[in-house]
């Protein structure tokens, strides 16, 4: 039981000053007039002072409450390493049962979990919940169990108990691990990207070697292997050999002793893309329609194009001299002889034999198309004559053959059943809503992939490989009616571009195709195929174990599944005849940049609250009590301060002057003052 006085003034605190100024003027008066009973007159003015003041007596009941201790867990991963479950798990339990033992102290346990790979170790953060939950006037220290590799130590806390940090780990451990300083995330197929790798040691690493192997392997191919100098910037020039996703792994192999590998491994994805697209556009004559391809390609910054018409024709006889006309010659020794192989892709728009071009060169550009180039022929009712482009060594690579017939019924362009599968011509917007076209050639396909059908289902677009290269037949010359407009118009600049980048090989629109994308440990595969099923996708993990699964239909031509990756690292897909790589989440996640045992990240917040950091390895600490604001960690042992903290039960206020005896004490001061006065 505690007792405290109390005021409870009857009057404002400055009119109660007034008035103590005036009964020490009465007072002092009476003094200076050498009247006898002053005094008595004074404390009988301090009476009524005091009483207006409302003094009170208060008793409160209270009972002691017990101080808390958070003891705090560290389970991320890094938390896992060998020995250091067993470590923190023994020395929490010794602390929780130390703590529990002595009278008036409660111990919370809270734990760390595994955050997420960017996230790390977020120890700070589980202090703070826990004090949310705690009254923070009963808590009397904080202890930390954890390998000291935070990743949230600037969280803003504020403390109210000294905080302890018991390092796991040893003081032998050493680690090695691998560092990508840069690494972009698109490069220039052909051209060489630098990245810059590191190997570093840290702990207790071996002074005596000063090399190290590294493992370099790219979209899962065999390794090579190079010998590197440990804690040096190595500059690697690589040059990514295909377009889309490049994935490249390097590794270094683990070492005798050290800690662990999972920072061994850097996973690197880069997106190969083109420097610029080269295009030769060859029109043969001036049509309505002959700026379709110009205009298409012109507003794709990414392309460079070569563009001739051919206005005058050698047969063209007007007389007017040479030299006086305004035309640019076709250079067409350099276009398609010398520098044929610079291009991408060729356009021929309704070009027709007219010895321009000699068969010699149309031979080279055959040449072209199997060793890897593309051409695309859009057809106007030159191709079905003698002069057709097909009646020339080019006919070879052509997948369909003219039928002499030239139809000019109006028809409205449709997609071929298997077009629906076809990333060229699949999901094209407003498909049937389409204005119709005015004429198509009539072609017999010989080959390759009918993804557009015209009149009667005969074949408008023809698609086909030939060697290495890609050929595309449009049996049409009315394309522009859609940039017009004409009948509400049609997707003419969507299918056109998705043809012209499918020429090019472009990645994403590959008919065979196995890709994925990955969100953090999940993995989206999707197959594009131009068959009506596909078979399970077998899924190759790191550690060389393998997972089958069935793919559904998402759409005509693309199957998809999704899979949960059970650790990080390469997986490999196959699907058929068609394979892909993919890294989930980083190689070395945050949890393991950094793996040695350390007390130098935390070392201000626990010198700020006058606490300790301390090794597991060298016992399990002391507990004593220590006053508030004084050093409370040592050598072996770490400090708790008691709070004092309690609960008031019962509370009783009891006036220490109650008007009879202001009244009577009053009154008793006064006549004795006043009768001392009248004796003299």
């Amino acid at each position: 039981m505690t007792g405290t006085v109390l005021f409870a003034p009857l009057l404002p605190w400055p009119v109660i000053a007034v008035l103590a100024v005036v009964v020490l003027a009465a007072v002092l008066l009476a003094a200076l007039r050498g009247l006898s009973g002053w005094a008595l007159r004074g404390c009988a003015g301090l009476v009524v002072l005091a009483a207006l003041s409302g003094p009170a007596l208060q008793q409160e009941d209270r009972a002691a409450l017990s101080d808390i201790v958070i003891l705090a867990e560290d389970q991320s991963a890094s938390q896992r390493l060998p020995g250091r479950p067993e470590q923190s798990a023994d020395a929490a339990d010794a602390l929780a049962a130390t703590l529990a033992a002595r009278e008036g102290v409660e111990v919370r346990r809270v734990t760390v979990p595994d955050g997420d790979e960017d996230a790390g170790t977020r120890l700070m953060t589980a202090l703070s919940d826990a004090l949310a939950e705690e009254p923070r006037a009963r808590v009397a220290g904080l202890v930390a169990i954890s390998d000291g590799q935070v990743h949230d130590p600037d969280l803003a806390l504020d403390l109210p108990a000294p905080l302890h940090l018991l390092l796991t780990g040893r003081e032998t451990d050493w680690d090695r691990r691998l560092l990508v300083k840069n690494a972009p995330a698109f490069a220039i197929i052909g051209e060489p990207v630098t990245l810059t790798l590191r190997i570093e040691d840290s702990g207790a690493a071996p002074t005596d070697t000063g090399l190290a192997p590294i493992d370099i392997s790219v979209d899962g191919a065999p390794a090579q292997r190079f010998n590197v100098r440990i804690g040096e910037d190595i500059d690697l020039p690589v040059t990514l050999p295909h377009g889309g996703r490049n994935v490249i792994q390097f590794t270094v192999p683990e070492a005798d002793g050290e800690l662990t590998d999972r920072n061994n491994t850097a996973l690197i994805q880069i997106n190969g893309v083109r420097d610029r697209l080269r295009v030769l556009l060859v029109s043969g004559e001036p049509h309505a329609g002959g700026r379709t391809w110009r205009n298409l390609l012109k507003s794709d910054s990414s392309v460079d194009l070569v563009h001739f018409t051919i206005l005058r024709p050698p047969e063209k006889q007007d007389g007017v001299p040479v030299g006086e006309l305004s035309l640019i010659a076709f250079p067409t020794r350099e276009l398609f002889l010398e520098k044929i192989d610079d291009f991408d892709l060729i356009i021929f728009d309704r070009y027709k034999r007219r010895g321009i071009l000699p068969a010699l060169y149309l031979d080279n550009v055959a040449r072209y198309i199997r060793e890897g180039g593309a051409v695309l022929v859009a057809a106007g009712p030159d191709f079905a004559g003698a002069d057709s482009l097909y009646r020339s060594p080019l006919g070879a690579v052509m997948p369909a053959m003219p039928t002499a017939r030239v139809l000019e019924d109006p028809y409205r362009p449709t997609v071929s059943e298997i077009g629906q599968r076809h990333p060229v011509t699949t999901g094209l917007p407003a498909a049937g809503d389409w204005g119709r076209w005015l004429r198509q050639i009539d072609v017999d396909a010989r080959s390759g992939t009918i993804v557009m059908e015209g009149i009667d289902e005969r074949p408008l677009l023809v698609l086909d490989r030939v060697g290495e290269g890609r050929v595309a037949l449009l049996a049409s010359d009315h394309a522009w009616l859609w940039n017009r407009g004409y009948e509400g118009g049609g997707p003419q600049l969507e299918l056109l571009r998705r043809l012209a980048h499918w020429m090019m090989k472009e990645p994403e629109l590959e008919e065979e195709a196995l890709t994925a994308t990955a969100t953090g440990q999940s993995m989206r595969i999707l197959r594009r195929t131009l068959q009506e099923t596909v078979p399970p996708v077998i899924i190759t993990h790191p550690d060389g174990t393998q997972t089958q699964l069935d793919m559904t239909e998402a759409q005509p031509g693309q199957f998809e599944t999704r899979f949960d990756g059970p650790e990080i690292g390469l997986y490999r897909l196959e699907n058929g005849d068609q394979a892909a790589v993919i890294g989930l989440g980083p190689a070395a996640p945050r949890e393991f940049e950094a793996t040695i045992a350390t007390g130098d990240v935390l070392a201000e917040r626990v010198a700020a609250t006058r606490g300790g950091v301390l090794r597991i390895e060298e016992g399990v600490p002391r507990i004593r009590t220590v006053r508030a604001g004084r050093p409370a960690a040592g050598r072996g042992w770490i400090g708790i301060t008691p709070r004092g903290a309690y609960e008031t039960q019962d509370v009783r206020q009891m006036s220490l002057l109650p008007p009879w005896l202001v009244l009577l004490l009053a009154a008793g001061f006064i006549t004795a003052g006043w009768l001392r006065e009248g004796r003299r």
